[in-house]
């Protein structure tokens, strides 16, 4: 049988069921939160990265005073791999110092590696180009239609090189082609260590650099640049009296006009390509380099004493060319690095999630983007080959399943210049770890959530109880203590100053009655149990 304090309900006891029941709903919803969110652990382990697996190295970046016709990323490691001048995943284009665009993509070609030039001889060759410099080369540029320049500079092993070639093949075309009679094509020579200011307004970074000029093709806008073309073919006589032949094809003798099409063959179309019209580049694209296998390492931790490492790699920027000579002393391979990132590339909603998982998740995926480095045109500044080491780690997230979520590669960068005799370089010191950090998924149990709410439920109940019952007595004794006086004062009222009685109205009645009924119901409220009368 159900007592009867648990089936009359009162006042005060749907009063405290409410409260009983909200913090039971708080309590359930706290626990809900926990049940829901995702919370991980953080753990080191050795990279179990498969056999030949190919790192991708993601970067864009921008070098105001290295000219496209030179620029070259090579990519090299500890293992004996060794690629130059890679030009299949690289895009060119040409900024002005500012790092403004001055034109479209520009196109390497293909590379020249063994350049034809004459035999060594003594004879006398003479002296078949004209000479120019900051004083009559727009005049001499402006008169004739075509004008094919050499830029060179005495201590350059290939300018030597080129130079019986050039004014031999210069002879022959004078012949040809008189220059007052013709007047379509003109063959010059410009000495870059005497010329600076020439040189550097054409951009002339490698010697010997030979440019072709076309009458009515200079560009007036803002940058003041001109377009015109390179030679990039065999140097020996034959082949450039054939060249400047090729040009002229486009140019009829009884129609001397500028030359505005290039009508030339194919073959004439891979050894002149257009020059950049300005001296700084931008490169991006990407690149893949080799993981470390465990034979790799286990060969190398053998001949190191047994030291664990991963290979260490290198990620160069730089001019080169091997037909060009270039002056240490005035190359310059100041960047700015808009983008360096190691693996798959993430989004920035990927980013933003990761954060969400671990805060510290993402923080160094593009530790050097934004960065710029950047070295004076001055005689202290000569020579500087700004170089960065980066220690690369992988961290991998996974579910509590084991499935992968997001597999990603962050690094740190400690850069440095260096005063050197060799030629300025970017490099890029990667070393990958052979640790990674795993941040797995706590996997939550939903039969714990479950005995967790029961638990709330009933704690609800057990600790509201006595709580109850113990309000209840002080309420109680606090009453049996405050009546008594009360009906006391009440009684002696009623008395005469005789001692007679005094009569008793209505209204006195009345308020006995109240004080009665109140005792009443407070005897009452201490044998009940107050908590979910109404459950």
């Amino acid at each position: 049988k159900i007592p009867r304090d648990l089936t009359e309900a009162s006042l005060s006891g749907a009063g405290l069921s409410i409260v009983a029941a909200l913090a039971m709903v708080f309590l359930f919803g706290m626990e809900l939160s926990s049940y829901l969110s995702l919370t991980t652990s953080t753990s080191v382990i050795v990279d179990k990265s498969p056999d030949g697996e190919f790192l991708r190295i993601d970067f864009n970046m921008s070098f105001p005073a290295l000219s496209c016709e030179f620029a070259s990323v090579d990519v090299s490691d500890a293992l004996g791999t060794n690629r130059l001048n890679i030009t299949k995943t690289i895009r060119k284009f040409s900024i002005d110092s500012n790092m403004r665009p001055t034109g479209p993509e520009y196109l390497s070609g293909a590379t020249i590696n063994l350049v034809k030039h004459d035999d060594g001889g003594e004879e006398d060759y003479g002296e078949g180009s004209l000479a120019l410099n900051g004083q009559n080369f727009e005049r001499v540029s402006h008169e004739h239609d075509i004008l094919v320049v050499n830029f060179y500079a005495p201590w350059c092993f290939w300018s030597n090189r080129l130079k019986p070639s050039w004014e031999k093949a210069a002879t022959i075309i004078r012949e040809r082609h008189d220059p007052e009679a013709d007047g379509r094509i003109l063959l010059g020579k410009v000495d870059c260590t005497e010329q600076v200011d020439l040189c550097r307004r054409n951009h002339i970074q490698g010697y010997p650099s030979i440019r072709v000029f076309r009458k009515g093709t200079d560009l007036k806008d803002d940058h003041g640049h001109h377009e015109h073309e390179s030679y990039y073919g065999d140097r020996d006589t034959e082949s450039l009296v054939k060249f400047f032949e090729s040009l002229l094809t486009s140019i009829p003798l009884e129609k001397q006009h500028p030359a505005l099409e290039d009508k030339s063959d194919n073959k004439t179309q891979t050894i002149k390509r257009p020059a950049p019209p300005s001296g700084g580049c931008r490169i991006e694209g990407f690149v893949r380099v080799k993981k470390a296998s465990e034979t790799d390492l286990l060969t190398l931790s053998f001949i190191c004493s047994a030291v664990l490492h991963t290979v260490p790699g290198n990620l160069v920027v730089s001019a080169r060319s091997g037909s060009h000579s270039f002056d240490a002393s005035k190359m310059n391979v100041s960047h700015f690095i808009t983008e360096l990132s190691f693996g798959l590339r993430l989004s920035p909603r990927m980013l933003s999630d990761l954060k969400r998982i671990e805060p510290y998740l993402g923080a160094s995926h593009e530790r050097l983007s934004g960065q710029s480095y950047i070295t004076q045109d001055q005689d202290s500044d000569a020579n500087v080959t700004i170089e960065h080491y980066l220690q690369v780690v992988k961290t991998e997230v996974r579910t509590s399943s084991g499935h992968t979520l997001v597999e990603e590669h962050e690094y740190t960068a400690h850069s440095s210049l260096v005063h050197s005799p060799d030629i300025p370089v970017a490099k890029f010191h990667f070393e990958l770890s052979p640790m990674q950090v795993l941040v797995m998924e706590n996997p939550r149990s939903f039969s714990h959530f479950i005995t967790n709410v029961c638990a709330i439920i009933g704690g609800v109940f057990t600790v509201y109880t006595p709580l109850l019952r113990h309000w209840q007595w002080r309420v109680y004794a606090g009453m049996i203590k405050f009546i008594p006086p009360l009906f006391r004062s009440y009684s002696a009222g009623m008395k005469g100053s005789l001692g007679a009685p005094v009569k008793v109205l209505p209204c006195d009645r009345e308020v006995a009655g109240i004080l009665d009924s109140i005792l009443h119901n407070t005897m009452r409220l201490v044998k009940k149990v107050e908590l979910g009368k109404n459950f």
